[in-house]
């Protein structure tokens, strides 16, 4: 083997090596995606159950009159956190007003979206107001461009104003989710 090849083996290990960190540094983390606070006016989040308006499907975050932006702009813009999801696009995904949501989307051959299920499954028995959803992002593709959903598993975990609080990708650990939901459910 030549010089260039033993170079270019090197800098594929090296690169390998590293997004390996970065992914295993970075996977079951929670991300800030918004502050839960609530809003100044406007409705709170409807669902279904509640009587709630079905919009035009799209990621808009609450109803035209409240909101100053386009509909378009939460999907395509990170900072437009803070505002609600659009409630036709939640009751769409299946769901329903609660405290909190445990919204996870998975796929079909995914095992760690397995353990996702479970531990998801488990907190939300354990605290009162936590509903689990699961959605399967290949039936959900729209709902998946909306959310900036990029790899499954991810977990969305949902205030009770349907805005999206806080993100991880991968497996969270329980502990670390049941301490994100108390924090959330505290500023209730």
């Amino acid at each position: 083997m030549d010089t260039t090849g033993l170079i270019v083996v090197a800098a594929v290990l090296v690169l390998g090596t590293l997004a390996g960190l970065w992914r295993r540094r970075t996977d079951g983390r929670f991300s800030s995606v918004a502050v839960a606070a609530k809003a100044a006016s406007g409705p709170a989040f409807s669902g279904p159950a509640s009587g709630g308006s079905a919009g035009s499907g799209s990621a808009a975050s609450g109803s035209g009159e409240d909101d100053p932006e386009p509909p378009a702009r939460e999907a395509a813009d990170p900072s437009a956190a803070g505002r609600r999801t659009d409630p036709a696009l939640l009751a769409k995904l299946g769901v329903e007003p609660a405290r909190a949501t445990l919204l996870q989307f998975s796929s079909a051959f995914c095992a760690p979206c397995r353990a996702v299920r479970r531990v998801s499954g488990e907190v939300a028995g354990l605290l009162p107001g936590v509903r689990h959803v699961e959605v399967d992002a290949e039936s959900h593709l729209d709902a998946v461009r909306a959310l900036g959903i990029w790899r499954t598993p991810t977990l969305l975990i949902l205030d009770a104003e349907g805005r999206v609080a806080k993100r991880a990708t991968g497996v969270p650990a329980k502990a670390q989710l049941i301490a994100v939901l108390g924090d959330l459910l505290r500023a209730d």
